[in-house]
């Protein structure tokens, strides 16, 4: 199964939990498994590149396109509450990361440490959804990843007055972010590190945060190897 492998839930604990409310897989609502080894499978496919029509400034990789099991985990994990997908959307990021350096677009941690920076959510929308899933998923990578080569930084923040992006237009979502997303003491302390660089995030759509995140980072001297998601759109 590479590099995480298909991690199983089973015990005691789920057992209990079974009685209460039946399991059900976030990729294809399976009862039973919180994660079925098709939708494993479907998110272990070869990462596929992007080509938003905000331009990030960094090559766009994607797990897959929006649909299927990626759709229905982001889903899952966003608005649903479902805290456990965090770690088989781990195992799939460690996997295309692992994918990517062996394709020459990363170094391998082993050579040159990896930096996952999660890009930033409004705060209203972290709140509301008991934390920030998206770091969830970049910490559960790091875990199957080399030990002391990969790193999780929050050195990204959006300021104050950035809306909802839901229905606006390619033009609209670059001006509600446009200098509202900043750096912050995390990120400051990546400056002058000789690391790769990796923004992830859970769907591309635009472009437009991305490339604000970059910008963000750019203006410290940081620069971002890549853009890596879930689902592209």
């Amino acid at each position: 199964m590479g590099v995480g492998g298909f991690r199983k839930w089973s015990g005691i604990g789920g057992a209990a939990l079974d009685l209460v409310l039946p399991r059900e897989c976030g990729g294809c609502g399976r009862i039973g498994v919180q994660w079925c080894e098709e939708c494993a499978a479907t998110l272990g496919d070869h990462p596929i590149r992007l080509t938003p029509r905000v331009d990030p400034g960094a090559p766009a990789w994607a797990l897959g396109p929006y649909s299927g099991p990626r759709r229905r985990s982001v889903i899952e994990i966003k608005e649903r509450g479902r805290r456990d997908l965090a770690e088989p959307l781990g195992d799939a990021v460690a996997e295309a990361l692992t994918l990517l350096a062996r394709w020459g677009e990363l170094h391998h941690p082993t050579r040159r440490p990896l930096v996952l920076i999660p890009a930033p959510s409004r705060a209203r929308a972290a709140r509301s959804r008991g934390g920030d899933p998206v770091r969830r998923i970049a910490r559960a990578a790091r875990e199957v990843l080399p030990q002391h080569c990969v790193e999780v930084h929050s050195a990204l923040s959006m300021t104050r007055g950035v809306r909802d992006s839901v229905g606006l237009s390619a033009a609209a979502r670059a001006s509600n972010v446009a200098e509202k997303i900043a750096v912050t003491r995390a990120g400051v302390g990546l400056v002058n590190r000789d690391v790769d660089v990796v923004l992830l995030d859970d769907v591309l759509t635009t472009g437009a945060t991305a490339a604000e995140s970059i910008r963000a980072l750019e203006r410290i001297a940081i620069r971002t190897n890549l853009v890596l998601v879930i689902a592209g759109v």
